[in-house]
């Protein structure tokens, strides 16, 4: 049996964070990952090969329709999947490498298998070939992530019917491919199938786009979706999915209750969210169990037995590879005795489409339900300079501040970018900023950031850009 201060079950973005981070602190640690290579869903099969997919697609469409030829760029382009899929697989590859060397560098131990928790303390991990090695510990963290929902009456084999995993590595553009879902993943994958030319359809339950989000935002987004293409049934369920060699029959009925329609595609994608994958993890022999929903309850990342924590997926709070990294660091700092904190109301959100969505803080839903008074600053990117000159002005800038102390309470934007331009306001709110300090902060021109402080200066109504 080897002996460590913390083995950490998952390799994922929270688990390898926290193994780094407790190898920086001098602890002896294990990080126990069963997959062929480290980095989780988030780096082999989610967010890196389909940021790495939605920015090939783009360049392929900007080069295939207008976009080029109005910039006096003249091209004849043709697709090679292969490729696409290569440079991808590639790039995840260099990706997970680089964990491997910042365990080498830490002095990270990665034992390569599925952990079984046995009781307080003692981890057995199974490999490939069935070998067992007992592993035991002073702290246990959980990392162990998420996988797919699965839905009733639509069986995924990742043939016809698709997972995320499936629908990142297929051999051909469809024809039709049906989402089920409106949330990031399938906006984001359905993104990149319809530049490549397919007919994409989304098929979502609620009667909008993006549960969660800022509405004004997600109808702005929908709308934009909408013109690229992209057909969306709202307010609609698929209650049985039949597949064939060539294609897949759906059996789609109004949310509400009424008469089924068949809809034909040669490809579904099934995106509608992601559960925690703590089955099978030996829980029960450290007295702990999961809610209904199969997540882990925990009190800053310490769950109800002792020397066992969680982070991540498998834990309360968004499904986001940044949250589970602040929660790894926040842990271990706990663990050695420092103080670790993630501030949960400041967790910013993307959805990687084109225009992108970028928010952090309250919705001003939110804020009516709370009965809050607040003061909104808006700025399109129609009036942004930089937006106009690279003829990407969809979208805005929404800053919505209190009325009496113009503390910033929540962004929305929507636009060109604005996944590298959200940090700024997370840093602002972390400072509790008000509108008037962005507004009063000097942003360098032309650039798409100016549209962010516009927005604040409109909280007053002082934007000045045209």
């Amino acid at each position: 049996m080897s002996s460590y201060d913390v083995v950490i079950l998952g390799g994922g973005p929270g688990g390898y964070n926290a193994a780094i981070r407790a190898g920086q602190l001098g602890l002896k640690v294990a990080c126990v990952e069963g997959r062929d290579t480290l980095g989780g869903t988030c780096l082999n099969v989610g967010c890196m090969p389909s940021k790495a997919l939605l920015h090939a697609s783009e360049l392929y469409e900007a080069a295939m329709g207008k976009e080029f030829a109005e910039l006096g760029i003249e091209v004849r382009p043709s697709l090679n999947l292969a490729q696409m899929m290569k440079q991808k697989d590639d790039s995840v590859a260099g990706l997970t490498k680089g964990i491997e060397f910042l365990f080498r560098k830490n002095k990270v131990d990665w034992i390569k298998g599925w952990g079984h928790i046995d009781g307080p303390g003692q981890v057995t991990v199974t490999d490939s070939g069935g070998g067992q090695t007992r592993l035991q510990a002073r702290d246990i963290v959980i990392a162990t992530g998420s996988e797919p929902m699965p839905l009733p009456g639509v069986e995924i084999d990742n043939r016809r019917i698709l997972d995320s995993t499936g629908a990142l590595s297929l051999g051909e553009v469809p024809r039709h491919l049906v989402v089920i879902g409106a949330g990031v993943i399938g906006l984001e994958l359905g993104s990149v199938w319809r530049r490549l030319g397919a007919e994409v359809t989304v098929v979502e339950y609620l009667d909008r786009i993006c549960p969660g989000v800022d509405a004004e935002a997600g109808k702005t987004l929908q709308k934009a979706l909408g013109k690229q293409g992209i057909a969306f049934r709202l307010g609609a369920k698929v209650t049985r999915a039949t597949p064939s060699a060539s294609g897949v029959q759906l059996s789609v009925e109004p949310a509400a209750g009424g008469n089924a329609e068949l809809l034909e595609a040669d490809y579904v994608l099934v995106a509608i969210g992601r559960r925690p994958y703590t089955s099978g993890l030996g829980l029960e022999n450290v007295g702990l169990a999961t809610d209904s929903r199969g997540l882990l309850a925990n009190r800053q990342h310490r769950t109800e037995a002792p020397g066992v924590w969680v982070i991540g997926d498998v834990t309360s709070g968004p499904m986001l590879a940044h949250k589970a990294e602040d929660e790894a660091m926040a842990c271990i700092e706990q663990i050695v005795g420092k103080a670790g904190e993630v501030n949960y109301a400041l967790i910013p959100n993307v959805i990687y489409t084109r225009p992108e969505l970028a928010s952090v803080g309250k919705t001003e839903e939110q804020l009516k339900a709370e009965g809050r008074a607040y003061k909104a600053g808006k700025f399109p990117f129609t009036a942004n300079s930089r937006a106009k000159i690279n003829h990407e002005t969809e979208g805005f800038a929404k800053v919505l501040a209190d009325a009496q102390t113009d503390e910033i309470l929540g962004v929305h934007l929507v636009g060109p970018s604005v996944s590298e331009m959200i940090g700024e306001y997370c840093v602002a709110m972390e400072f509790s900023a008000s509108a008037e300090d962005i507004a009063l902060t000097c942003h360098p021109h032309p650039t798409r950031s100016e549209a962010l402080r516009q927005a604040a200066m409109n909280v007053e109504g002082m934007a000045t850009q045209i």
